[in-house]
């Protein structure tokens, strides 16, 4: 009977209701995961898996890596989603990212906020289903990830602090395997902060202009394009430095010095494709390499975990 009413009144069943609302939140969800990038997880996921075989000495166990994964991937859309959202009026004024799902109001801010509280519940969620030191350590690393949004509005080094929202994850993946902590695998942790902001620098350079008219803070706005793709080149360069320290402080083999090898030419090639003059193959140099990097780095070093084991 109140089915009935419901229907007469609005002119639609309720179980036609329930689909359409179904729909809607499946058609949000999509937008919500592209406007985060959700693909882009590969960034950091491959260097948190080298961290949990670091700290197995060889392939962790199956519940392990799924929970690591889960802890991941949720800890990053988090920190995307809360981006967007912190960044909202910003992305609104500028061009190059006006088209972004909440300036163009194809999400609503309630939405985004509600995805970025149910993340952040799945994460610890996950933290917890790995140690109990994961756990007590999950609002450190949410805080972490999270407060990073805000740091362009008081420090040019605000790419350092996305690296380290990064970085900690092979740390974090370290004790999610061991349960406890061990001081090299920060050095890891060290490469993939360097690593981040280097990247994060070529990928500013974009909006050199709009930071300044803005009142943003950054390596290009200060240094000028020409001395912030040189700075780059130092970051990575320090990251390649820590890599082959972690070689060193593991005793890994040849593999993963091949690795680190194949990814210094690769970081070669993506500073290859920038110039002061032309900042047209950026997209490129920022997505793909990237990614193909912390993929390939992970490989050599898996290789040679397992093959000495």
């Amino acid at each position: 009977m109140q089915l009935q009413i419901q229907k007469h009144r609005t002119g639609v069943s309720a179980p036609h209701m329930l689909y359409n609302s179904g729909v809607a939140l499946l058609h949000n969800l999509r937008v919500t995961l592209e406007m985060i990038k959700w693909e882009h997880s590969v960034f950091a996921l491959p260097f948190a898996l080298c961290g949990a075989m670091l700290a197995a000495n060889g392939l962790p166990g199956g519940q392990q890596l799924l929970w690591i994964i889960v802890a991941m991937v949720t800890a990053r859309s988090a920190a995307m989603a809360f981006n967007r959202l912190a960044d909202a009026s910003i992305d609104a004024a500028n061009p190059r990212t006006q088209t972004r799902a909440l300036p163009a109001r194809t999400l609503t801010p309630a939405f985004v906020a509600t995805f970025v509280v149910c993340s952040c519940a799945v994460f610890v969620l996950a933290a917890s289903r790995l140690s109990r030191l994961a756990l007590l350590l999950s609002p450190v690393a949410l805080a972490v990830v999270l407060l990073y949004s805000y740091t362009k509005r008081f420090t040019r080094w605000s790419h350092l602090v996305l690296g380290l929202a990064l970085g900690i994850a092979p740390s974090a993946a370290w004790i999610a395997v061991r349960g406890s902590f061990d001081p090299r695998i920060l050095i890891l942790t060290a490469g993939v902060t360097f690593w981040v902001a280097g990247f994060d620098v070529l990928y500013a350079c974009q909006d050199y202009e709009f930071d300044r008219e803005a009142g943003l803070h950054s390596i290009p706005r200060y240094f000028g394009i020409g001395r912030a793709l040189w700075i780059a080149r130092v970051f990575h360069a320090l990251m390649l430095v820590l890599l082959m320290a972690l070689v060193a402080a593991f005793g890994l083999g040849k593999l993963a010095v091949l690795g680190v090898i194949v990814v210094a030419l690769l970081l070669a090639y993506e500073h290859s494709l920038v110039s002061p003059g032309n900042l047209s193959k950026l997209n490129a140099a920022f997505f793909t390499m990237n990614g193909v990097i912390s993929i390939v780095f992970f490989v050599f070093v898996a290789a040679d975990l397992l093959l000495k084991n």
